[in-house]
């Protein structure tokens, strides 16, 4: 097989990143935008010495789980990989994709429980980052590149997020405002902002700026009032000046309003800063931290949250627990979850700026005593150390671990093994329908 030959292969199963995956002459053929049934006719694009990729030319037999594309530029964005197949469907590969890294890499013997899925596959994201295009308009980056795709309306995002760009876009091209190359790392505009409250319909408007200021930020800002009135809570300037792929600077400037948004989560009123992570769906975050909760069992316990962000899952069990403790690195995010204490009347609950692995050193050399530990931790998963200090430090009954990647989440869970905590019972939720993204919620135990 050479690269630009064309041919023919069924597709039989689908990759971690929503790819189709077919065998020509004993090699595996890895095929975006196909599913599980199609037979294509595929031109090679890139062999390797065990597998090749492809294009798909033509579908000579379409799956019975295709379904009819509803988006514009699926072929070309890098954000949805599975619009072409029923939701059902989806959530079956996720389901698998989960129980066979769970065994492949943390040697769990057993399935999952079977997902939640989504109550809604479109309209669910509450945050937005937009790559500029060098013309002003905003989209998103086509897969494995910077190359901005156009995107008027996202079907993932509220049909405020697309309002908001286009009046973004028209200002930035009618002050013909710089955009930001990064070959040369100059230019103004990186990245345009928003997040938005589902349950208070209240909106932030952010711009990423290589600068210390936005020209013509008043008419913007009038602009935007005059769409979203009084729901317009916040607009800030991030202050981004370095060269790197990270999105937002340290640094935030509120221009208008009070530089942040509140929304209500299981009941708690959460206020969400800039840097503040709060999950992006969340219809599913409810489900989600349910089900950390009905593992966790709360009542009467003293829990530790760690990654706990502006602190919903604790937040969220303190009615029930005798105390909550939350540390997280953003000082931001801290300020949001101490404030999000006292503003839901939560007096057993304190949160601590730090490093993970270092705050939990500390509060294990000071004899904190836990009965639940709570991770969440980004996608790269767990430091070693930090697992080792909460699994034979801390030594509490039962430690959730909520996991955005299977991968880390099932080596993660082989560590823990060896430091004498057993896996339970662990259930994907999909938080991210239509993106090959899906959250996983374990339940550990000491042995």
């Amino acid at each position: 097989m050479n690269k630009n030959d064309i041919i023919e292969i069924t597709v039989t199963d689908i990759s971690a990143d929503g790819s189709g995956i077919g065998k020509y002459n004993g090699m595996a053929v890895f095929v975006p935008l196909t599913a599980v049934g199609d037979s294509v006719v595929a031109r090679v694009l890139k062999v390797k010495k065990n597998y090749a990729f492809a294009k798909a030319e033509q579908i000579i037999h379409p799956s019975e789980h295709r379904t009819n594309i509803d988006c514009s530029v699926f072929n070309r964005c890098g954000g949805c990989v599975f619009r072409h197949i029923d939701y059902r469907t989806e959530c079956d590969i996720k389901q698998n994709r989960v129980a066979q890294t769970m065994r492949r890499i943390g040697k769990v013997q057993f399935d999952p429980k079977p997902i939640i899925a989504a109550t809604n596959s479109n309209r669910y994201r509450n945050k937005a980052l937009y790559p500029v295009a060098p013309n002003g308009e905003l989209g998103f980056y086509s897969k494995r590149s910077h190359r901005v795709i156009p995107c008027g309306d996202c079907l993932l995002h509220p049909k405020e997020f697309a309002d908001a760009a286009d009046i973004f876009t028209n200002f930035v091209q009618k002050h013909n405002i710089s955009v930001y190359d990064e070959t040369t790392q100059r230019g103004l505009l990186r990245h345009f902002y928003l997040r938005y409250g589902f349950k208070t319909g209240e909106i932030m408007v952010g711009v990423v700026i290589n600068g210390s200021e936005l020209p013509e930020a008043d008419q913007l800002v009038n602009r935007l009032k005059t769409k979203f009135g009084d729901n317009l809570k916040s607009v800030i300037l991030n202050i981004n000046t370095k060269n790197t792929n990270v999105v937002l600077g340290d640094k935030n400037v509120t221009v208008y309003g009070r530089g942040y948004i509140y929304d209500i989560l299981c009941g708690v009123k959460v206020r969400i800063s800039p840097q503040s992570f709060y999950q992006v769906n969340n219809a599913m975050a409810e489900k989600l931290y349910k089900k950390a909760a009905e593992y966790a069992e709360p009542d009467g316990k003293n829990i530790l949250d760690l990654y706990c962000g502006a602190g919903t899952i604790g937040l969220s069990m303190a009615h029930e627990a005798k105390s909550v403790i939350g540390v997280e690195i953003i000082s931001s995010a801290v300020k949001d979850a101490r404030i999000n204490a006292g503003q839901n009347n939560i007096t057993n609950a304190r949160f601590i700026c730090g490093d993970a692995s270092d705050a939990a050193e500390k509060l294990e050399n000071d004899g904190i005593l836990t009965d639940v530990v709570i991770l969440d931790p980004p996608r790269k998963g767990c430091d070693e150390s930090l697992l080792k200090t909460v699994a034979l430090g801390f030594a509490p009954q039962k430690i959730v671990y909520v996991s955005c990647d299977v991968a880390t989440l099932a080596r993660d869970t082989a560590i823990l093994e060896q430091f004498g905590f057993e896996l339970k019972e662990y259930t994907p939720v999909d938080l991210f329908p239509r993106t090959a993204h899906v959250e996983t919620v374990c339940l550990f135990e000491k042995k």
